[in-house]
């Protein structure tokens, strides 16, 4: 039942905070049918409900030199977003991910307005540039965290936040079966998925090494065939134009869409760094990760990251359940060699996977970050805001 007609002003910058910002959006409506919404998204926002005033088309990038290639669409979606907010006075700010921009529209909204300010899908100060702790402090009215390793990062900056759990417990509420036992002879070709990424750098950079591993991994298991992930962010013939030329054998199978295709079919994945590894994890479908950033990118982020890991899933175990290979360690030949050992060792990693699963918790993370949400409307309706995870 509707109990006003409020305005929730929601920004995200990449596809993966629009999935996530529809699925917090359709979770507020479930509780108040009234409210009205706007913001900067995707098509999944649109789809939502959410009156876009400007589009993530433009705004994806990761990495220092690629960010700087996008200055220009960075610049038009901030004016758009301060003349919105100025024009129409939103009764919340929802910040999801993408936190260059979303502090910088944090400090705007306080300096300028009384609205509310929710972060959801916070910065990762935990691995990177942990003074932003301190913006988040005096910008943020309510933090919604994602990884239970963060709260003690605000419990000890004093920082109202709580743990809602990870919203990819709701996209992947179980382990997919091993597709090792489905395999009815031993002739009956490994499957491996190959994940480069959903940017174009990344496609750049990872695509001819994951192809180059694959040929010479045929060399040494030859009943073998690859899946190759084309996200929906990337032109087809950017997948076809690295794959087809060395396809004469039908090594290569283009898979697009989403990756939960290839997660179904595959025995092991070699994998972009990125969510998708956590995604992998949850699966219990064990993987390379693999990553080559531009040089000078690489350089900063030996200086800033002030984490032992890349991939998600080994940070959240706190220890490596996922091999890792980065910058001048993921050659063709160093992937190979790891793939193979880990097709020899498919057990084993499976078993080090359920750890992740275990410390991530249970479904329902945009649920409660729609009540937090709800809590920062109606003040007086709101519970306890101290850190800590909501049932």
């Amino acid at each position: 039942m509707s109990r006003t007609n409020r305005h929730i002003m929601v920004l995200t910058g990449e596809p993966s905070g629009d999935v996530h910002g529809a699925s917090l959006v359709k979770a507020l409506q479930q509780r108040d049918a009234g409210l009205k919404f706007s913001g900067i998204g995707g098509p999944c926002m649109a789809e939502a409900g959410v009156d876009l005033f400007f589009s993530i088309e433009n705004l994806s990038a990761m990495g220092l030199t690629e960010v700087l290639l996008q200055i220009r669409s960075i610049k038009k979606a901030f004016d758009s977003f301060a003349r919105h907010l100025m024009t129409t006075r939103p009764d919340l700010l929802i910040l999801i991910d993408y936190p260059g921009f979303n502090l910088r529209a944090a400090r705007f909204a306080k300096k300028r307005t009384t609205t509310k300010v929710f972060y959801y899908i916070t910065p990762k100060i935990w691995a990177w540039n942990r003074s932003r702790i301190r913006q988040i402090k005096r910008f943020v009215d309510h933090a919604g965290l994602i990884f239970p390793f963060e709260e003690r990062w605000y419990k000890k900056a004093n920082i109202p936040a709580t743990y809602v759990g990870n919203p990819l417990m709701d996209q992947y509420p179980h382990a997919v079966t091993p597709r090792a036992k489905k395999r009815e002879t031993p002739s009956d070709p490994w499957t491996i998925g190959l994940l480069p990424g959903s940017r174009k750098a990344e496609i750049h950079h990872l695509l001819d090494l994951m192809v180059g591993a694959a040929q010479m991994i045929q060399k040494h298991q030859p009943c073998i065939r690859f899946l190759v992930s084309a996200a929906g962010s990337i032109p087809l013939e950017h997948i076809e134009k690295k794959t087809v030329p060395h396809n004469k054998s039908g090594l290569f199978e283009i898979v697009s869409g989403s990756p939960k295709q290839i997660f179904a079919r595959a025995d092991m994945l070699i994998a972009a760094s990125g969510t998708v590894t956590l995604e992998a994890a949850l699966c219990q479908i064990p993987t390379v990760i693999i990553y080559k950033m531009s040089p000078v990118t690489f350089q900063f982020a030996k200086v800033l990251v002030k984490v032992n890991y890349a991939g998600l899933a080994n940070i959240i175990a706190g220890r490596q359940v996922m091999p890792e290979l980065l910058q001048t360690d993921a050659s063709p030949a160093k992937i190979c060699a790891t793939a193979l050992y880990m097709l020899d060792h498919l057990a084993e990693y499976r078993q080090k996977l359920k750890s992740v699963r275990l410390l991530m918790g249970s479904s329902g993370a945009a649920g409660r970050a729609a009540k937090i949400a709800l809590d920062l409307l109606h003040p007086a309706g709101s519970g306890n805001q101290a850190t800590g995870y909501l049932p």
